[in-house]
């Protein structure tokens, strides 16, 4: 293969320019920083990374609190977001981005991770309550609105009920688990993309098992 084969590789991969008025909002939701990479509570970031590895772009321009990347998935120009505000501020980065673009709280989705869903299940809804989840929580507290799509990945349960939550979801995930989560972020990537195609109930239908 010579230089300019993969030049051409490389240009196909990428994901194309953006063009009209940003429609909607992916956010991943984690924690920023080396010591939270692979955690549970970054199942988000990783699902937004999946996302950015299938469509060819990097999330990387620093904007609204975020590494973000402005970019065109199904039709639709997105901004695609990664709060860097640490997880119980996440509401601070996308109503900063809402308001910049005047996106309606309908056209912004949502990315988390949820120890109810074993790991390899996600879940999708349409709008609903924080259900302890503290990035979910900052997010309807700061729009005023519970009435966002969100995508749930699963993380697992704690092992005993005594064990702390927060220890639990700041640890990493098992080398089996980490599979299971390939699988999730994939399934949930496509999700993502029949929500922006205005199929929600065929993403729900799919892949809420």
């Amino acid at each position: 293969m010579s230089i300019f084969d993969i030049f051409d590789q490389i240009n196909k991969n990428k994901a194309p320019e953006p063009t009209g008025p940003v429609e909607y909002i992916i956010a991943g939701l984690g924690n920023p920083g080396a010591q939270y990479e692979n955690t549970r509570h970054n199942a988000g970031f990783m699902t937004v990374d999946t996302l950015a590895a299938k469509h060819g772009f990097e999330i990387k321009r620093l904007k609204f609190k975020s590494l973000t990347a402005d970019v065109t998935i199904a039709g639709k120009r997105c901004l695609v977001m990664k709060p860097s505000t640490f997880m119980n501020n996440s509401g601070e980065a996308i109503v900063e981005a809402m308001n910049f673009y005047k996106i309606p709280i309908e056209n912004v989705i949502i990315c988390y991770d949820d120890i109810s869903l074993d790991p390899g299940r996600i879940r999708i809804r349409r709008k609903g309550s924080d259900g302890g989840h503290n990035g979910i929580k900052s997010i309807i507290y700061l729009t005023g609105s519970q009435d966002f799509p969100r995508i749930k990945v699963g993380v697992g349960q704690k092992p005993s009920k005594d064990y702390d939550l927060a220890d639990w979801v700041l640890g990493t995930f098992t080398s089996e688990d980490i599979q299971r989560l390939h699988d999730a972020t994939d399934h949930a990537c496509a999700a993502a993309e029949l929500i922006l195609k205005g199929d929600i109930d065929k993403a729900m239908n799919l892949y809420n098992s």
